[in-house]
C-alpha cells in the first residue's frame, strides 16, 4: 500500500466509523423497517452501477470503431469489476446485476420499488434529475445522494470517478447489519433470504476481490500528482459524509414511522 493511499484511508477513517457504527442499523427491528431502509438504499445500489459505467467508459474503448484506449493494466482493472458487478450470480444461479438482485430483494420483502423505478423510467426518457425527482416521490436524502455522485461525474475526471467508487462504497456494510439480517431470516426467510444473499455476496464479492481491484486502479490513475490525491481526498470525505446523511434521513424516516404505528 502507498503512503498515498494510507494517508486518504487515515483521513476518511472517522467518517467510515460513523457509518459503520451508525445508529440506523439498529433501529431496523422487523420487515417494515427493513423496508424503508432498502427504499432509500437502492439509490445508492443504483448509482454506484453508474460510476462504474462512467469509469468503463472512461477508462477503455466503448465505442465502434475500437482504439486502445487508457493503461491495459488499468482497463483490466475496470473490466473486472464492470463483469462482477454486472453480470454476476444470483442465488438460483441467473446472471444479474447487483442492482437487478437488490430490487428482487425488494420485491421479496414488500419494499415499495416504484420510486426507484419511476425515478429511473423518468430519466431515461427525459435525461432531466430534476423531473426524476419529482416522478419518484422518493426521500430527499436519497436524491441529495445521487445528485452528489452525478455531480462527481459530470466532473469528467476519471481520477474522482475512481476514488469516490473505491473508498466510498465497497466496505461499508458493517457485520451488526449483516446479523441483524440474518436475525430476520430466521424468522421471516421466504422474505429476506434474497436480502440475505445479496449482502453476502456484496461483503464476499466486493469488499474482497473487487476493493483491492479499485484501490489498484484509483492509485494507477492519481499517480504522483499530488493535486489529484488532494482533490480526491476531498471528494471523498463528501460522498462520505452524504453517506452518513442518507443514513440520517432513513433513521429519521424508521422513527416517525414508530411514532406513527404508536400513536
Amino acid at each position: 500500500m502507498t503512503s498515498q493511499i494510507q494517508k486518504i484511508q487515515e483521513a476518511i477513517e472517522p467518517y467510515r466509523q460513523a457509518i459503520i457504527n451508525h445508529k440506523v442499523y439498529g433501529a431496523i427491528q422487523d420487515l417494515e423497517d427493513l423496508q424503508l431502509f432498502m427504499q432509500s438504499h437502492v439509490f445508492a445500489v443504483w448509482d454506484f452501477m453508474s460510476l462504474l459505467k462512467v469509469l468503463q467508459n472512461q477508462l477503455t474503448c466503448t465505442t465502434v470503431p475500437w482504439y486502445p484506449v487508457g493503461d491495459p493494466e488499468t482497463r483490466f482493472l475496470i473490466n473486472e469489476i464492470v463483469n462482477g458487478e454486472e453480470s454476476d450470480v444470483d442465488a438460483s444461479g441467473n446472471r444479474k446485476s447487483h442492482y437487478e438482485m437488490y430490487l428482487d430483494a425488494m420485491v421479496q420483502c414488500g419494499a415499495d420499488v416504484e420510486p426507484i423505478e419511476n425515478f429511473l423510467h423518468t430519466l431515461q426518457r427525459s435525461g432531466d434529475f430534476e423531473l426524476a425527482g419529482q416522478a419518484s416521490k422518493a426521500p430527499q436524502n436519497a436524491l441529495d445522494f445521487v445528485n452528489y455522485t452525478f455531480d462527481i461525474i459530470s466532473r469528467e475526471k476519471d481520477y474522482l470517478n475512481a476514488a469516490v467508487f473505491t473508498f466510498g462504497r465497497e466496505d461499508l456494510i458493517p457485520g451488526m447489519f449483516l446479523s441483524i439480517v440474518k436475525d430476520m431470516h430466521a424468522k421471516f426467510p421466504d422474505q429476506v433470504s434474497i436480502f440475505k444473499y445479496y449482502l453476502e455476496r456484496h461483503i464476499e464479492v466486493d469488499g474482497d476481490h473487487h476493493s483491492h481491484l479499485a484501490l489498484q486502479m484509483t492509485e494507477n490513475l492519481c499517480g504522483d500528482d499530488e493535486q489529484k490525491w488532494a482533490e480526491v481526498e476531498i471528494a471523498v470525505i463528501k460522498s462520505l459524509q452524504k453517506r452518513i446523511e442518507l443514513w440520517d434521513g432513513v433513521y429519521e424516516q424508521l422513527n416517525q414511522s414508530e411514532f406513527s404505528v404508536a400513536h
